[in-house]
């Protein structure tokens, strides 16, 4: 399984916050409220969050030598999943409202309730924390390289090419 990649991330916020800067202009043209999500999707995030950062800490603690219980390797794996998926959907949400609030920025003088503004910036701000949680759960869940093996001897080289060396 491949560790998540920064650069995939911003790539992700990117192509999302065009396509939610295309979203939200297709829906005021069409006179149809902005598409954000409501701040009870907030729960949801959180949630996550919290049960990615425990099933996350229970690796680091056995990965760090607490070893009394057996760790469920299947468990682990799933927690590395569950971590990727957390940063993965955190990049799509921040980029998302990164993308409606971009459209905004014009209108923020003329609007009188800036409550749908603040709605924005505590999403993304929720969805920053999503993607922070998944890379450093990862992180938790990726072993240390075994000291027990041999290290790697680097080779020799030969001095006459093609040629022989007798005893």
């Amino acid at each position: 399984m491949r560790t998540i990649r920064p650069a995939w991330l911003v790539a992700i916020s990117i192509v999302l916050a065009v396509l939610g800067f295309v979203a939200t202009e297709l829906t005021s043209r069409a006179s149809l409220p902005l598409p954000v999500l409501p701040l009870s999707s907030m729960i949801t995030m959180g949630l996550i969050v919290v049960v990615c950062l425990i099933l996350g800490l229970k690796v680091r603690r056995w990965r760090d030598g607490n070893r009394e219980k057996a760790l469920d390797p299947l468990m682990a794996a799933r927690t590395v999943v569950l971590a990727q998926a957390c940063a993965y959907a955190g990049a799509v949400l921040f980029g998302w409202h990164t993308g409606i609030l971009m459209d905004q920025l014009p209108t923020i003088s003329m609007r009188i309730d800036l409550g749908v503004i603040w709605q924005m910036v505590a999403l993304m701000a929720g969805a920053l924390v999503m993607v922070v949680v998944g890379v450093i759960v990862e992180r938790f869940c990726k072993l240390p390289p075994e000291d027990t093996e041999p290290p790697v001897k680097p080779r020799t080289k030969r001095e006459g090419r093609g040629e022989e060396e007798f005893a």
